[in-house]
């Protein structure tokens, strides 16, 4: 288990995290959830001892064998092959291959029986160990989770440096993948990655027997894995025994019974003011308001943690009227070298409205496709067609980190305006953004990543477009963020095309699937999942889990079995235990009851008794009793938002969702 205890740490004397303490328990599957910055990579620097706490402890089994994904990769590094880096996965297997050379040169010398026999035996220790840290099985291993994150064989041999920063995180995470340790860390280990390939993560990771440890805002991910939920918020960290959906639900409830206890709380201390006030003037009255006023001063105020819900807004200006076709690709060809086709005879048409996700592994052309939509690139042979009146608004990869941070979002955006046009509708197109008054003056470079979606996407309908075309922009967003613009895109009335690794965004927008496969694009009338019903994307083998996991043991089905089995599984447990815990105090209320009727009987009964004992047994039962009827409380909101979550289960199971009709 990883146990913190009271672990604080501060940078720039801000407090990170205040008092944490919090346990994850062996084999746990843990998503560790919260907005950006609010030190949910601090944690994993604790644990792997690259940050200091400034007070507090955190205890780590001796035993167990880290597995971290490094966001740099070290300059040593980088002139290593590309098999090479990803084989050496296990840094213990260097030492004993060391020493076991060493020992067979000392044995090829002549030396006493004593002497042999203990190298005899030292290399027999070692070697067992070679074997049992799976050695003769790395290179294989990398070789498989090298090929499914996308890496073609020919370029197993090229050196590291040579690889892009992407690609070389890639390969960090193979790396770790493989090591099979007891504890993997993985700070965001989707960023990187294309959607097949985080698909090929997830089987892995299903079939990943250790403690698992996720930071991510990829909901598909954290709802597939993780089975508690750790929330590092204002400072703290709040444990939610259940998965991704489990929490979200939860802590809406908690943040609803906070605020209504907030609201009494302040009402009753603004009523007790006005008492006050009003006693404190009279002279007959004073003592007593002097009482009332140190009742209101020991009421505690109740606080609400910082909200994860995104505060901002998107709400998309309405498109100008177009035709009912948005464009369409006539047999288009195009290539950035001579002889070398990238895409060939693609022919495709999207009709005005449709949400289009392109979908495919990286390198084969889905943000080329975007920019020969959007005329950046022209074709080597065919022809774009844009619908009639159809008006683009494209923001590209590179545009996701506005060049703009001396400017206020007022300039920023006025900066888009077309040459000549008038400036009366700003502040509207602003508003319709989040950007009302003073906040349009606010400077870009202190927006967070959720603000700068936001003065992107307003840069954009300065001239509103009917043809949205976007290439990865839930980059940098957190989870919030990702939901916000996900629903609106999805009530945009124009059309939506776009490129995103997030699995749950795409299964959010997109109705249509425009999938690239061998040089060419094959679309699917439906949304992702039924895209994966028809190509069968969900069921391609990955690499084989040599301990019996699940990493290429059956199909994306299969795995949707297996992952709703595990949660109701899970679920049903805690639910068990919840209701076991909850009778246990109905019982115990059932006794402080009774047991407080029978005290009063006897004090009222006129017989002659030891009062004084019976009055502190009274108290003492009373106690009793409000402590079971605070707890009895808490788990029945706890029972209860179990017992809903079980329901949920149970009904996905029965009722799975059916793929629109149609090929």
């Amino acid at each position: 288990m990883i146990d913190f205890q009271n672990v604080t740490k501060s940078y720039a004397g801000e407090d990170i995290l205040r008092n944490v303490t919090f346990r994850v328990n062996d084999g746990e599957r843990a998503g560790i959830v919260g907005p950006n910055g609010a030190g949910k990579s601090t944690l994993f620097g604790i644990i792997t001892g690259d940050v200091v706490p400034d007070s507090g402890s955190v205890v780590i089994p001796r035993d167990h064998r880290l597995g971290v994904m490094r966001q740099h990769i070290s300059p040593a590094d980088t002139p290593r092959p590309l098999l090479e880096f990803t084989s050496d996965a296990i840094p213990e297997l260097r030492v004993c291959e060391k020493r076991l050379a060493e020992i067979e040169a000392l044995l090829a010398r002549d030396c006493g029986s004593d002497a042999r026999d203990s190298l005899l035996r030292e290399h027999g220790v070692l070697q067992t160990r070679f074997e049992h840290l799976g050695a003769y099985h790395l290179d294989l291993e990398a070789r498989q989770a090298l090929s499914s994150l996308g890496f073609p064989v020919e370029s197993f041999s090229r050196p590291l440096g040579e690889f892009s920063g992407g690609w070389q995180m890639r390969a960090a995470l193979a790396r770790v993948l493989i090591s099979h340790p007891d504890v993997l860390l993985l700070d965001e280990p989707s960023n990187y990655l294309d959607v097949p390939a985080v698909e090929w993560l997830c089987r892995f990771l299903t079939g990943f027997p250790g403690t698992l440890m996720l930071i991510s805002h990829d909901r598909f991910l954290l709802k597939k894995l993780t089975s508690v939920t750790f929330e590092v918020n204002a400072r703290t960290v709040t444990r939610y025994p259940g998965g991704y959906d489990f929490y979200r639900t939860e802590r809406d409830n908690r943040m609803k019974m906070l605020e209504a206890a907030k609201k009494n709380t302040d009402r009753r201390k603004e009523q007790m003011e006005r008492v006050i006030d009003r006693f404190r003037a009279k002279s007959t009255k004073a003592a007593l308001a002097k009482s009332m006023q140190k009742k209101l001063d020991r009421i505690e105020d109740v606080d609400l943690p910082d909200s994860l819900e995104y505060r901002g807004v998107i709400r998309f200006p309405a498109p100008p009227p177009g035709g009912t076709e948005a464009f369409r690709f006539e047999h288009v060809s195009f290539g950035y070298t001579p002889g070398k086709i990238l895409l060939k005879d693609v022919d495709i048409s999207v009709d005005a409205g449709s949400k289009c996700a392109f979908i495919g592994y990286n390198g084969l052309g889905k943000t080329t496709l975007l920019k020969l939509l959007t005329g950046r690139l022209k074709p080597v042979s065919g022809r774009v067609v844009l619908g009639h009146h159809s008006v683009i608004g494209y923001q590209a990869q590179e545009f996701s980190d506005l060049d703009a941070d001396g400017m206020s979002v007022y300039d920023a955006v006025r900066q888009a305006l077309p040459p000549g046009a008038p400036t009366a509708n700003l502040m509207n197109v602003l508003g319709s953004f989040g950007f009302s008054g003073d906040a349009a003056a606010k400077l870009c470079k202190v927006l967070s990543g959720g603000e700068k979606i936001r003065v992107q996407f307003a840069r954009i309908f300065v001239n509103p477009p009917n043809l949205l075309v976007l290439d990865e922009p839930t980059t940098h967003l957190d989870v919030a963020a990702r939901e916000l613009l996900q629903n609106a895109l999805r009530e945009f009335p124009g059309t939506v095309c776009f490129v995103s690794h997030d699995i749950e965004f795409v299964r959010g927008v997109a109705q249509t699937i425009l999938a690239l496969e061998n040089g060419g694009v094959k679309k699917y009338f439906g949304g992702y999942d039924y895209y994966l019903e028809k190509s069968g994307a969900g069921s391609s083998a990955g690499p084989e889990d040599t301990r019996g996991g699940g990493a290429s043991s059956g199909g994306l089905a299969r795995d949707r079995r297996r992952a709703r089995a595990q949660a109701r599984q899970a679920i049903s447990g805690q639910y068990r235990e919840a209701k076991r815990k909850l009778a246990e105090l109905e019982k115990k209320l059932d006794e402080d009851s009774e047991r407080k009727k029978v005290l009063i009987a006897k004090l009222s009964s006129g017989m002659k008794l030891d009062f004084a004992a019976l009055k502190r047994e009274l108290a003492a039962v009373e106690k009793s009793l409000a402590q079971t009827e605070e707890a009895w409380e808490a788990a029945a909101e706890e029972t209860e938002a179990l017992r809903l979550e079980n329901l949920r289960i149970n009904d996905a199971e029965k009722s799975p969702g059916k793929p629109p009709s149609g090929t």
